[in-house]
């Protein structure tokens, strides 16, 4: 966000905000119902469906004389991991002042889109905060279609993406109707293209429907399938192992 501000500091920063969030609204445990955080925070939801946005922050006028309430306009969606998302979105909006304080940083003074950014990296912080996960993983490993069972509010491609976030070094692949739309890894330089362990294993979850496993040369990778009547995504998670 700023050059003088390590990752480190900037992730340590966001998982305290939610953190914090989280225990204010006394949420202990996945699920998190972003609903419930919003208006244990004394945050007013509402829908509008007429928006085009999915999610908006306002300020809604009460009682005569009372000062404006905090609100999220709400778009109604289908999917309930998206209306979770944009809820956690919008708290990650009345929440940021928090993580720019913790940075001694002047809001008027960080580069442009760093708000919005701080917005969406607490939202999956909210939906998948960090200690959660890290007790977690030490029960399923990185097993995502297990993490998706205890973080049902979170989409699988949010759980896939906080992936990234963490030790040990990963690479994340998601397959949109046999097209890569997102290829990322959270070790520094260029991401490397597919391999053939990884071509392999993405193919074997994308027809037979089920999670897969393939190891290749110095890498361990894990295939899932996300497969919808209208929609087939697969997800890869690639372990280096050196």
């Amino acid at each position: 966000m700023l050059a003088e501000i390590t990752q480190e500091e900037l992730s340590a920063a966001l998982d305290r905000v939610a953190d914090d969030a989280l225990a204010e609204a006394g949420i202990d445990g996945p699920p998190v119902d972003a609903l419930t955080v919003a208006q244990r925070l004394g945050i007013a939801v509402a829908w509008d469906a007429d928006q085009s946005g999915r999610g908006r922050c306002a300020r809604l006028r009460g009682h005569p004389g009372r000062a404006l309430r905090p609100a999220i306009l709400l778009r109604p969606d289908p999917r309930a991991e998206r209306e979770h998302w944009a809820i956690a979105h919008e708290i990650g909006e009345h929440r940021a002042h928090r993580v720019f304080a913790a940075l001694s940083v002047d809001p008027a003074e960080a580069p442009t889109g760093a708000r919005e950014t701080i917005a969406n990296r607490l939202a999956g912080r909210l939906l998948v905060p960090r200690g959660w996960v890290l007790r977690d993983v030490a029960e399923c490993g990185w097993d995502l279609a297990e993490l998706k069972l205890r973080y049902a509010s979170a989409s699988h491609e949010l759980i896939a993406r906080r992936m990234l976030e963490f030790p040990p070094p990963v690479i994340v692949t998601i397959f949109d109707h046999g097209r890569i739309t997102l290829r990322q890894s959270n070790v520094p330089g260029r991401t490397p293209p597919l391999s053939e362990a990884e071509h392999q294993c993405w193919r074997q979850a994308h027809d037979s429907g089920q999670p897969s496993r393939e190891s290749g040369e110095m890498i361990e990778v894990r295939g899932w399938p996300i497969h919808e009547p209208d929609w087939q995504r697969e997800i890869l998670r690639t372990e280096l192992t050196e």
